[in-house]
């Protein structure tokens, strides 16, 4: 149920350009299929956008209730499922890696070679829990096109989404890879997380994807999330484009999201609605919990939303990748999230400690804690690297806010 903004210290008219700002821009102009937003405040719904097509072959409008691939936005959930292990004692963010997953004992940095016959070095330091929820693991991702170990990933098909045997043969082919960098040394977007979702598997003793279902989705009242849209829900699933060579919006191509994955990836398998990642949302900016539904203490979401980057950094000094929101100044990362250290660096109109994370398909969320506002922006294209709508949408929607609490 929606309230008037103004109830809430937001601007109904300044709310109302982001419809047409989408519209114009985005919509009608075809870069993008389709555009769902949710604002709240106070965990109050004060404004949704619902725009364009959810299928431009068959003229489907977007529906509020659509369906869609958030990617990267799996990261935090999968983060939070890791940290709730925290909380019980069944793991610590010093813990070895190895401890848990002996393959990776003797993993070393990369000097030289080819896939069967690298040259390593020994790290620094051995890779900690804390690595993978910050990206300082030393790991990557295969499609980054950036260097000799990512194309090793690639030619060996180290990858969830390509995996026929499962999540233990995603990280039996990835221990037969070297590390980027010595753990600690740097940030890089990588396959961190989807190692995460291994591990709450093996610690709890309960498959991942069944983990997520009974101690995260079903709590919350998340009824579409999962690694696969059943098929009574078919109709509401949004199809993903990507521009063809002559400029037009085109099927993506990847992974159909129709069948239960042989590996769920904790790092970007997940489809869901606005509805739900709202939900989501509002429990993190609560503390962990939402209604009678408690996944974390306070005091954990707040050391989730604190940044981790070793000597306090900033992503844009310690990123390597080639594909992240790494070339933001002013922010840092958490365990599992990105947060504003310094808002005049950002050169956005935010609050200190304000936190957020996307996905591939061009899809984001942001919670301020600062001004209780917590927003989801959803659409179907990729990559997301391809326009600015996340720096846009959050100007446009601090503009609306008329009474600050900061």
């Amino acid at each position: 149920m929606s309230v008037k903004p103004e109830s809430v210290g937001m601007c109904s008219r300044r709310l109302a350009r982001l419809d047409r700002f989408l519209a114009e821009r985005y919509i009608d102009s075809g870069r993008l299929p389709c555009a769902l937003v949710q604002v709240a405040r106070d965990g109050q719904l004060v404004h949704q956008t619902v725009l364009g097509k959810a299928s431009i072959e068959s003229g489907e409008p977007l529906a509020e209730d659509a369906i869609v691939r958030i990617y990267s936005m799996t990261k935090p959930i999968t983060s939070v499922a890791f940290m709730m292990l925290v909380e019980q004692g069944s793991v610590a963010l010093d813990d070895p890696v190895h401890h848990f997953i002996p393959e990776f004992r003797d993993l070393g940095v990369y000097v030289a070679g080819l896939p069967g016959a690298f040259q390593t070095r020994r790290t620094d330091a051995p890779m900690r829990m804390i690595d993978l929820l910050r990206h300082t693991s030393g790991l990557t991702y295969g499609f980054q096109n950036r260097t000799n170990v990512d194309a090793a990933y690639r030619e060996c098909r180290v990858d969830p989404f390509a995996q026929t045997e499962g999540l233990d043969g995603f990280i039996a082919g990835l221990s037969k890879m070297p590390l980027e960098f010595s753990p600690g040394a740097a940030w890089n977007y990588s396959v961190s997380t989807d190692v995460l979702g291994y591990l709450v598997g093996k610690i709890s003793g309960v498959p991942f994807d069944e983990f997520l279902r009974s101690r995260i989705f079903e709590p919350l009242g998340m009824t579409d999330t999962g690694f696969h849209v059943p098929e009574d829900k078919v109709a509401r699933f949004a199809q993903c484009y990507e521009r063809s060579p002559e400029g037009k919006l085109v099927l993506a191509a990847g992974r159909n999201f129709l069948e239960p994955p042989s590996a769920p990836s904790g790092g970007g398998g997940l489809v869901s609605t606005a509805r739900d990642y709202m939900r989501f949302c509002e429990a993190m900016r609560l503390g962990g919990a939402l209604g009678d539904a408690r996944l974390l203490g306070p005091k954990t979401v707040r050391l989730m939303r604190s940044n981790h980057l070793p000597g306090a950094r900033e992503l844009s000094d310690m990123s390597v990748s080639g594909f992240s929101e790494g070339i933001y100044q002013g922010v840092g990362f958490g365990l599992g999230l990105a947060m504003t250290t310094n808002v005049a660096k950002t050169q956005i109109a935010g609050s200190l400690g304000e936190y957020w994370w996307g996905g591939m398909a061009s899809t984001a969320f942001w919670i301020d804690p600062v001004e209780d506002v917590s927003v989801v922006l959803l659409t179907q294209f990729i990559p997301s690297s391809a326009y600015p709508i996340r720096r846009e949408l959050r100007t446009l929607v601090n503009a609306a806010i008329t009474e600050s609490k900061a």
